[in-house]
């Protein structure tokens, strides 16, 4: 396998009692072809054991108590010392090549993303999820908002920073981050970096899902949850 020149990364996941998820999530990460610098877990007020199996699996816990996932993505941020940081979710699994592919792709851009699909669901419907998740991010780029998601972006920590970091808005602070950072330089969108995540997010039915991505189309940052 050829090396992969790039930057090092900080991977920050932000958990809010996720103890039972956790462990794959940073499994797929201890599997990755180019290994992260440091795995950061923002603990968001956690009731269960979520910082102790961070710990137990070699990542550095800091913590969060203040309200609203901008805050607890800013901990990360802060607390990240590489020249880059990538992100994910506590449920989510990024392919072994995920970091391998953003360095790659990092020379001369100040922010990536890649693909999503659902995990834990029958192989018809991941691969509809990975291709609707597509065609959506196409819609945003076309509409001149490239959607950087929370489970998989990654920026340069210094644009980052200059961009003034993540808004303490309800929700899409990690998109309003994505397009802040777009004014400042180059943002790719990376094929070869994928994750997998949880189905979860369809819990409450297939049309609130949808609504909450024609939201983020819209930027709308309240009503995003329902009332």
């Amino acid at each position: 396998m050829p090396e992969v020149t790039g930057p090092e990364f900080t991977v920050v996941i932000p958990a809010r009692n996720e103890a039972a998820s956790l462990p794959l999530t940073l499994r797929a990460l201890h599997r990755q072809t180019l290994a992260p610098r440091e795995i950061i877990v923002v603990d968001h007020a956690s009731q269960d054991g979520t910082a102790a199996v961070a710990r137990a699996w070699g990542a550095r816990v800091v913590t969060c108590r203040e309200p609203g996932i901008g805050r607890v993505r800013q901990t990360g941020l802060d607390a990240a010392q590489t020249e880059w940081v990538a992100t994910t979710d506590a449920d989510s699994l990024p392919v072994p090549g995920w970091l391998a592919a953003l360095a790659g792709a990092a020379p001369g851009r100040v922010a990536l993303y890649g693909p999503l699909r659902f995990c834990g669901v029958s192989p018809a419907l991941a691969a509809a999820s990975e291709v609707g998740y597509t065609a959506f991010l196409r819609a945003c780029d076309l509409a001149g908002r490239p959607n950087l998601a929370g489970a998989n972006m990654a920026y340069s920590r210094g644009a980052a920073l200059l961009a003034g970091g993540y808004p303490d808005v309800e929700a899409l602070e990690d998109v309003r981050l994505g397009l802040a950072l777009a004014r400042l330089g180059e943002v790719a969108y990376v094929p070869g970096a994928g994750v997998e995540t949880s189905a979860r997010r369809l819990s409450g039915g297939v049309g609130p899902f949808l609504w909450r991505h024609l939201l983020n189309l819209s930027g709308h940052t309240r009503g995003y949850f329902g009332p």
